[in-house]
């Protein structure tokens, strides 16, 4: 999978993060893109040099549909393909339905939802002409039970659209050697969720623990490789069995 160019989005923390550290060390090129963690991405290109490989690192806010697709264009013109496209960007918050705001109602949209259409529209044309590419997409693990969810009503309903978005692309793309499929975690410790609710949560997970960043990253390595050329529209559990 050498030579091979790879975009994610919220790269410079968490499963992102993890994930571009260990396709650079496979061989693929690594473009990540962050919206605030400039600390962060800074962090990340020192150890992404150390694997020897081309890689980028740059401040894009993927809500916005015009700098979402100049990022993609960015790295086709200047590094002339990109092969996988991993959706790790995606903002989360726990409020009451009756205390969320306009805007953060929007926000989970426009962070969660939103950018999956821009980007695949971006990738799309030239993993058409190269029949080959790879979209990976996160929701939740319980998505696919369609719950009431008091406290996270926006980012739940956005998680439920990553599904079908995901399942749609797969059977358009499908024709054209092009897989797309989502994972679907439950609590992994990464940046993404407090320790406190993490450590709460333990005795609700079936496996009895709280999974990492490296299951994740297992993940995206099998849906990327060829081994898994035939997976396509499915979503994989990433939960302990939490969310069954």
């Amino acid at each position: 999978m050498s030579n091979r160019v790879a975009l994610i989005t919220g790269g410079a923390r968490g499963i992102g993060r993890a994930l571009a550290i260990a396709l650079a060390q496979q061989g693929w090129e690594v473009a990540v893109c962050y919206r605030r963690s400039v600390n962060e991405a800074a962090s990340l290109m020192k150890a992404l040099r150390e694997s020897g490989v081309r890689s980028r690192a740059e401040q894009c806010d993927v809500s916005d549909a015009k700098a979402a697709q100049a990022w993609v264009q960015k790295v086709e013109e200047e590094w002339g393909r990109v092969d996988a496209l991993i959706n790790c960007a995606g903002l989360y918050h726990r409020v009451n339905f009756f205390e969320e705001t306009l805007e953060g109602w929007h926000e989970m949209f426009d962070h969660n939802l939103h950018p999956l259409f821009y980007l695949s529209h971006a990738v799309a044309p030239g993993m058409r002409r190269r029949k080959w590419g790879r979209i990976i997409n996160f929701s939740i693990a319980n998505a696919e039970q369609l719950r009431g969810q008091p406290f996270l009503t926006a980012h739940y309903i956005a998680k439920v659209g990553v599904l079908i978005v995901t399942r749609t692309l797969a059977k358009t793309l499908a024709p054209e050697g092009i897989t797309v499929n989502c994972i679907s975690p439950g609590f992994i410790a990464s940046e993404g969720v407090p320790v406190e609710e993490l450590q709460n949560m333990v005795s609700k997970i079936p496996a009895g623990y709280v999974g990492a960043v490296d299951d994740a990253v297992a993940v995206c390595r099998f849906l990327l490789s060829e081994e898994a050329r035939y997976v396509n529209g499915a979503n994989i559990l990433l939960s302990g069995a939490w969310g069954i």
